[in-house]
């Protein structure tokens, strides 16, 4: 049950990823590997969620999946009303609201240049301390690895579209905790 649930899902990401993968260099190629290591540790650990709800690393993992969740609706609301997506750019290697025209620097954007990749982080460290095995390392590695290789790539195409106002944006934030990294 478990493989079907893993296989269903990354059907899901290799049909939302299909442009990004054929371009190694585009922010959603290692995002795509960000996404199966997840999937892997919420499939991995599901069946464990509820035992021991009150020990330390539940408690922890609960408030990071609250945050994750906190910082996944607030951070994709702001980038949809204050990015002013366009549709008509010809760009399939980001997704529809990806495809922004203003650089968003307000709300969680003013603190951190990548809300949605640190609500993602916190899923998959939230999810890793459901049940901490060598497997779930690995997998909480790899998502972590490839979410920060994604948000550099992310950063330098954010460059290209927006030039030096993307370049003062990057002085005054820092990329996924406030005030610290």
């Amino acid at each position: 049950m478990e493989l079907a649930i893993y296989l269903l899902g990354s059907l899901g990401f290799v049909i939302l990823s299909r442009h990004a993968l054929t371009k190694p260099y585009s922010h959603g190629f290692p995002r795509f590997f960000a996404f199966e290591a997840i999937l892997g540790l919420v499939v991995l650990n599901a069946p464990i969620w509820f035992i021991r709800p009150f020990s330390l690393p539940q408690l922890v993992s609960w408030i990071l999946l609250l945050v994750s969740a906190f910082f996944a609706v607030y951070a994709f609301k702001v980038l949809r009303q204050s990015g002013k997506p366009d549709q008509s750019i010809q760009d399939a290697t980001r997704l529809t609201f990806e495809k922004t025209t203003h650089l968003v620097t307000e709300g969680p954007y003013h603190f951190i240049r990548h809300p949605m990749y640190t609500s993602l982080l916190c899923l998959a460290w939230g999810v890793f301390l459901k049940h901490i095995t060598l497997l779930s390392g690995l997998l909480v590695i790899l998502a972590s690895a490839a979410l920060y290789i994604t948000a550099i790539l992310e950063e330098k195409e954010n460059l290209r579209i927006f030039g030096t106002e993307y370049a003062a944006y990057m002085q005054q934030t820092q990329r996924f905790i406030p005030f610290v990294f």
